[in-house]
């Protein structure tokens, strides 16, 4: 199982960016799908952001990021980054990496959550 550590948030002027970072561990972090999840509040379901294969040909994105998010991976380094541009307020949540089922494009988280990584997005 990949275990994973999230960084990089933090507060931004709407327009603005940022770059999110998850360390990641376990044997088989280079053969597993990985991705971002957000999630705006306690009461609301985590809501996918975007994955990639594991070799990182392959990119999905969730509808609400789609031309302004970019996620990537580092399989020598154990890192997957999320750069985040022309964010919005609706942006605001805590952030999630986690490694994703097959098929990709269903977005489903299958490991344990880390503890996230608060981003805030100000008018």
């Amino acid at each position: 199982q990949v275990r994973v550590e999230e960084s990089g948030g933090g507060s931004v002027q709407a327009g603005g960016s940022l770059r999110l970072s998850c360390a990641a561990s376990g044997p088989r972090f280079a053969r597993t799908q990985m991705g971002w999840f957000r999630q705006a509040a306690p009461t609301k379901e985590r809501e996918f952001v975007a994955g990639l294969s594991w070799t990182g040909a392959i990119t999905h994105y969730g509808e609400t990021v789609k031309g302004r998010f970019t996620v990537s991976r580092d399989n020598a380094k154990n890192t997957v980054d999320l750069q985040m541009n022309d964010m919005k307020p609706e942006d605001t949540a805590i952030y999630y990496c986690n490694s994703i089922g097959d098929p990709l494009e269903a977005g489903i988280a299958t490991g344990a959550w880390g503890q996230g990584t608060q981003v805030t997005v100000s008018e």
